[in-house]
């Protein structure tokens, strides 16, 4: 029996913005190990860049090299375990870092992590930059901020319309680097020929539109030209904050043969 299988393509763009002098957002992909990462840093002076830098290089290379070894026939059980090992460690180098230099005192960064496998797509995120998927049209956000406002929201006491011009918009109940144990939250979804994902840090989704991210991802162009679309769209409507893209589109493969197709050819 024959079985199509998926092909992704990655695109990774970072800004600093129109305020900010600094940039503080980490982005990184891995072709091969299909394999996409964005983190938004947070500190003094330039802390928050250190942290996310950390976060970024360290998950990359450990997740690259032990998806590498692993090959493609991972359970998910053992796929989610390598991710909160990979990003326990880099916490405690973070954290370890901190605690050793003053200037780095406090430092920590968000974080989202997608290690694409086949028709799968392993999202584990901490804070509040998200994940979105566009599918037939349609934009969803795949991850639920861990945010004061978000807590808020899900409790009842603040409308998402009261939360959108909330002055504590930046308050993460969840960071990697400022504890002992950085709670990573991870879902499984399935991908199917044609979805397009986006990573993004706050600096994106808290300057464009629901309805804008959705025009910009489906109109028909090349994946960099999106990212540059969308951190031009949040420029314009005022750039205050650093702003990272990470875009993976999934297509359909060359259709695997079967045992009888291979034989029936030899």
């Amino acid at each position: 029996m024959s079985a199509v299988s998926l092909c992704y393509e990655f695109c990774a763009r970072t800004h600093a913005g129109k305020v900010r002098t600094n940039n503080e957002d980490a982005v990184s992909v891995d072709a091969l190990a299909q394999l996409a990462l964005l983190a938004d840093g947070m500190g003094g002076y330039n802390a928050g860049e250190v942290a996310s830098g950390m976060a970024i290089s360290f998950i990359h290379s450990e997740m690259a090299r032990w998806l590498a070894q692993a090959g493609t026939r991972l359970k998910s059980f053992d796929l989610r375990r390598a991710m909160e090992i990979c990003v326990d460690n880099a916490n405690q180098a973070i954290l370890g870092a901190s605690e050793a230099n003053p200037q780095y005192a406090g430092m920590g960064t968000t974080l989202v992590l997608g290690v694409f496998q086949g028709p799968r797509l392993m999202l584990g995120h901490i804070g509040d930059s998200r994940c979105y998927r566009l599918r037939s049209g349609e934009l969803e956000q795949l991850t639920r901020d861990h945010s004061w406002l978000q807590e808020q929201i899900d409790a009842g006491l603040l409308t998402r319309q009261q939360a959108a011009v909330s002055t504590s918009r930046n308050l993460v109940t969840r960071a990697l680097g400022v504890e002992e144990v950085a709670l990573l939250e991870i879902n499984e979804f399935e991908v199917q020929p044609g979805d397009l994902y986006l990573l993004c840090s706050d600096g994106l989704s808290e300057m464009v539109h629901h309805a804008d991210l959705t025009e910009l991802l489906a109109a028909r162009s090349a994946l960099d030209e999106k990212a540059a679309r969308l951190i031009d769209a949040a420029n314009a409507n005022g750039g205050r904050d650093n702003i990272s893209v990470v875009l993976a589109r999934a297509s359909a493969g060359p259709r695997k043969q079967g045992l009888m197709s291979r034989l029936l050819r030899a």
